[in-house]
């Protein structure tokens, strides 16, 4: 089954949830992003979508990517080609400032294309997806020789980047990170060992630009020592031509339960006396330059959650429209599944999901957008990007599990495909941060630390809006105004709660990734609020879409009544849960 972008949604997420003309607009973008540039670019990137990324998807998790004999690595069977086809059409460029010949298109539109991209094959889309990120972080530490050498290719699309961060002995904990860095002459010489790089070495561009952490001889013990250098796979002339391999080598490709089209490479720096490596901004400051990209990287995973739970949604409906298998209560024999009230309650409970998230993702992307041009907004972004994370990560296994169950006992057969989706989302709660990493981040960064007040802050905008909507004409709306109401009750009690145990971090940090899904179940109601009050106006409009509206308006409903009760069950859970919790003790429990 292929994949067609969910182009109706994402235009009203844009125009009526998030309203995009006022983040152009407070950005200073009003009069080149026009709602018809942004709905040709969508069009365009679903069109690219469907009819090339998306028919390597099966291919890719079938056969994998391949180390050869020599240390090189082959792609997929059209990979390479789909790679070729998004730079000449100019999508590599979207996200990059003009001066390298890139779009600067604004994050709350380029989320809704990189949703298309990673819906259609998210094993390949990693590719990007990583360029992306070290583009924006070399735009923002890079010096301007090194901005020109490898910023340009890379928006061009001839060349890729990775992150390189994990060691075999340094996951999380960045501070046992080896790597070495001996500087000579205008460079350094990097050697050690780098795993889990994501595209560390392919076929699909003819230059691979790393971004690695690694520690000169001198450094401070710990996260201060760090620092962060590009080490390209050749070595670049003064003309910009490509020179010698430079000393990085994949000595092997991981094997992995999904994404594997994706290369995860192990790469071995130093193996011939040391790659060369050129220093981004200072030595030690490494970690804050990575921090950079990482909360792009980390809003971009969120988005994998919203594009690979899609994905599933649309073959479960497929499915769930040709399957015929028993009749369904109150209809006629030889009706498809699909009318069964229980496949019913997990499509239309999936759909209602999909919908906040994309909404939630769109917004994130706006907020982003408004700290990048007004630091004054940054505490908006900083709060929105652990909950768009974490939850939309968390939930994409919810839901594509729901995928597989619409499907039966074919659904557990790796021929129909859909198991693909299950076994890639996994992956998402555990890289670019764990969720309870985004937990910790929620709760003592983002909540204790300034002691509430810029969660206060959302919630007052949150209480605000349900309370202008309550008691609305439409009865739909009027209920999801009362829910909305509750669950900012809850959240500040929950809020409280965090705040009068944080003398004792445990009890927080126990409850950590609880009050993070209870945000997302939230933030994802806010939008369905908004969408709501939206779709009962305009379906009262001269030419609107009627059915689509009432199709909004229902999945608004089926959100507050099935997603929703979850804030009320998760406050029980961190009121209570956390003394449960610690008061286990670890030998007991192998008893």
């Amino acid at each position: 089954m292929m994949y067609n972008a969910p182009l109706d949604d994402m235009r009203f997420a844009l125009n009526h949830v998030v309203d995009l003309p006022g983040v152009t607009s407070a950005i200073g973008k009003e009069d080149s992003i026009s709602p018809d540039l942004v709905d040709a670019i969508l069009e365009e990137a679903g069109k690219l979508a469907t009819g090339v990324i998306a028919t390597t998807n099966r291919d890719g998790d079938v056969s994998g990517a391949r180390r050869n004999d020599d240390g090189t690595v082959t792609t997929p069977p059209g990979f390479a080609d789909a790679y070729k086809a998004m730079a000449e059409g100019g999508w590599t460029a979207m996200d990059a400032e003009e001066e390298f010949g890139g779009q600067a298109m604004p994050m709350v539109v380029s989320s809704m294309v990189n949703e298309i991209w990673q819906s259609s094959n998210m094993a390949f889309a990693l590719c990007h997806l990583l360029t992306q990120g070290q583009i924006y972080a070399l735009q923002k530490a890079a010096s301007p020789e090194q901005q020109a050498v490898f910023i340009p290719p890379m928006v061009e699309g001839r060349w890729t980047g990775t992150m390189n961060l994990t060691e075999p002995q340094a996951g999380t904990d960045l501070a046992a990170i080896r790597t070495k860095a001996v500087r000579e002459d205008d460079h350094y010489r990097i050697t050690g060992q780098k795993i889990y790089i994501t595209y560390g070495e392919h076929d699909m561009a003819e230059n691979i630009v790393h971004l690695v952490l690694a520690r000169t001889p001198d450094a401070p013990a710990g996260v201060k020592g760090i620092s962060v250098f590009i080490v390209p796979k050749f070595l670049v002339n003064e003309d910009g031509s490509l020179g010698e391999r430079n000393d990085v080598h994949c000595v092997s490709l991981e094997k992995k339960l999904g994404i594997k089209g994706s290369p995860t490479a192990v790469l071995a720096y130093g193996e011939s006396g040391g790659a060369i490596g050129y220093l981004v901004g200072e030595e030690n400051k490494g970690l804050e330059i990575m921090f950079g990209m990482m909360n792009h990287a980390r809003f971009a995973v969120g988005l994998q959650g919203l594009a690979v739970s899609e994905r599933a949604y649309q073959q479960a409906l497929y499915y769930a429209h040709d399957r015929k298998q028993g009749t369904p209560l109150g209809r006629e024999d030889g009706d498809t599944i699909i009318h069964h009230p229980d496949v019913l309650r997990l499509l239309a409970t999936m759909k209602s999901e999909i919908t906040a998230m994309r909404a939630l993702a769109a917004l994130g992307g706006g907020a982003l957008d408004l700290a990048h041009a007004d630091p004054d907004q940054e505490d908006r972004a900083a709060l929105l990007i652990p909950i768009i994370k974490g939850w939309l990560t968390e939930r994409s296994l919810g839901l594509t599990s729901q995928a597989v169950q619409v499907h039966g006992g074919m659904g557990f057969i790796e021929d129909t495909g859909i198991a693909q989706h299950y076994r890639d989302a996994r992956i998402l709660p555990i890289y670019e941060g764990t969720t309870a990493i985004q937990a910790n981040d929620l709760v003592f960064r983002k909540t204790i630390r300034d002691k509430g007040a810029s969660m206060t802050a959302l919630l007052d905008e949150i209480a605000g809006e349900a309370s202008a909507l309550t008691g609305h004409d439409d009865a739909v709306v009027a209920r999801a105004a009362a829910a909305m109401t509750d669950a900012v009750g809850d959240a500040r009690a929950a809020v409280a709660h965090l705040l009068a145990t944080s003398n004792d971090p445990r009890r927080p940090a126990s409850g950590g990734v609880n009050y993070l899904m209870m945000l997302g179940y939230l933030t994802g109601g806010w939008m369905m609020l908004r969408s709501a009050s939206a779709a009962s106006r305009l379906k009262g409009e001269a030419g609107s879409d009627v059915e689509f509206m009432q199709g909004k308006l229902a999945s608004v409903d089926v959100y507050m009544t099935h997603s929703m009760p979850q804030v009320a069950a998760l406050l029980k859970t961190i009121l209570g849960g956390d003394s449960a919790v610690l008061a286990m003790q670890t030998e007991w429990l192998a008893r």
